[in-house]
């Protein structure tokens, strides 16, 4: 038995062996997503009875008492710097608050305002080096381990492994215990024929050899659907999904033409099927870096003709974009929107591009002539450039107000149109 092997057996045990780690008032990071430690977590509430003020961050994933449930109030709460359903029942019950922050700074900015003492997450299996790995997620975690001092780990034979991925030393460890479940999926969502539309028209701007980025949900998904047949398209993105582990298959995403990184898929956490994992850790050319890498504007602009895709939530006749918030209640977060929209415009020859269906379900327009009172400003309208509809495609980058509103209202939804221009005449923006 080597070394590792037997500091191994030591601290392996159980749940409560695991739970009995904590204390009150630790300081708690679990890590996100894919390597979120979904057992410890389901279990976490059970501590309550005999802590007190134990703050912990985590990401927006899974359905946990530990975060809903108003008796955990004083005992466990939770702050994080993107919601879900569950942290939004969470901020009902005073038991979650949001950061804001963007994710290239999240990890480095919540270490300086409050330091993380205990380490969670779920680990790939210990290598013959005596390390584990986070192949799924590095946003804030390998910035936020570096002052902790306890470190508990579910140990997962169905984690993958990811070159770049954070890795943690047997002799670290406080304990771990053995689990095993698959890795998280995230379903891709289906597109609808506007969605369709509005990917053949953000496709119209994209070229042979450019470096993209795609947030998640159906509308990247339908962009990514009329990329297909692109060639030699490079990959710097904050999030892999499953449209990106497809045009990897395909030999669509290459990134040989890639200035910056040549020949390599760069991102910070991966969230998609299980082909995508595969993919992942078995590719060559993909690394997941920290966010404070993968997400700088810093970085992202070195990449020439880098091209940002996302949606948005609502926008102003002045190019002030939301993404985040309905109105003052926190829906999800800035996530890496704004360090993509920032890196190309600086890129040499890069877009930004924001892509949404003019109206909501309800048919309400989503081009307003202000934002709803409250709602928070996720993209300043300076760095604003290519606005995409169903309807057509408006350029903004150094355009006037005047422009601006004129070219939002001719992409907007046609029901909206005469009132968004009586309201512009009226705020005087045209």
């Amino acid at each position: 038995m080597t070394e590792y092997e037997a500091l191994y057996q030591q601290k392996k045990g159980t749940l409560q062996d695991c739970l009995s780690v904590f204390q009150s008032g630790d300081e708690v990071c679990f890590a996100g997503d894919g390597n979120q430690p979904f057992v410890i977590l389901e279990h976490f509430h059970t501590i309550a009875d005999r802590v007190h003020d134990v703050h912990c961050y985590k990401g927006h994933e899974g359905d946990f008492q530990c975060v809903t449930d108003p008796a955990m109030n004083g005992k466990i709460g939770f702050d994080t710097f993107l919601f879900g359903r569950e942290l939004m029942r969470g901020q009902e019950a005073r038991n979650v608050s949001y950061v804001p922050v963007d994710i290239a700074d999240n990890g480095h900015f919540i270490q300086m305002h409050r330091p993380r003492n205990v380490f969670v997450a779920c680990v790939t299996p210990m290598d013959e080096k005596g390390n584990f790995q986070l192949g799924l997620s590095n946003m804030w975690e390998s910035d936020m381990i570096q002052t902790c001092n306890r470190i508990v780990l579910e140990v997962n034979p169905q984690e993958p492994r990811v070159k770049g991925g954070l890795e943690i030393n047997i002799r670290d460890v406080t304990a771990l215990m053995e689990v095993d479940y698959p890795p998280l999926v995230v379903e891709s969502a289906p597109t609808s024929e506007i969605e369709e539309k509005i990917g053949e028209n953000v496709a119209s701007l994209v070229k042979d050899g450019d470096t993209i980025q795609l947030g998640i949900g159906s509308m990247p998904n339908a962009v990514g659907h009329h990329l297909m047949g692109f060639k030699d398209l490079g990959l710097h993105t904050e999030m892999f999904t499953s449209i990106f582990g497809e045009m990897i298959r395909k030999g669509v995403l290459t990134g040989e033409r890639k200035n910056y990184n040549k020949g390599l898929h760069i991102g910070s956490f991966a969230g998609g099927d299980l082909a995508l994992y595969e993919t992942l850790s078995t590719d060559p050319k993909v690394r997941i870096l920290p966010a404070r890498v993968a997400v700088s504007p810093c970085e992202i602009m070195k990449n020439d003709n880098m091209v940002s895709i996302n949606t948005i939530i609502e926008m102003d006749l002045t190019g002030q974009v939301c993404s985040e918030t309905i109105g003052t209640r926190q829906f999800s977060g800035t996530g890496g929107a704004m360090c993509f929209a920032y890196g190309a415009l600086r890129s040499k020859g890069g877009r930004g591009i924001l892509a949404f269906q003019s109206a909501t379900n309800k048919g309400i327009s989503k081009i307003a002539p202000q934002l709803k009172p409250g709602a928070a400003v996720s993209i300043p309208r300076n760095y604003v450039d290519y606005i995409v509809t169903e309807y057509g495609i408006a350029h903004l980058r150094g355009c006037t107000v005047r422009e601006r509103a004129e070219a939002l209202i001719a992409i907007a939804h046609p029901d909206a149109r005469a009132d968004l221009r009586k309201e512009a005449r009226k705020l005087f923006y045209i």
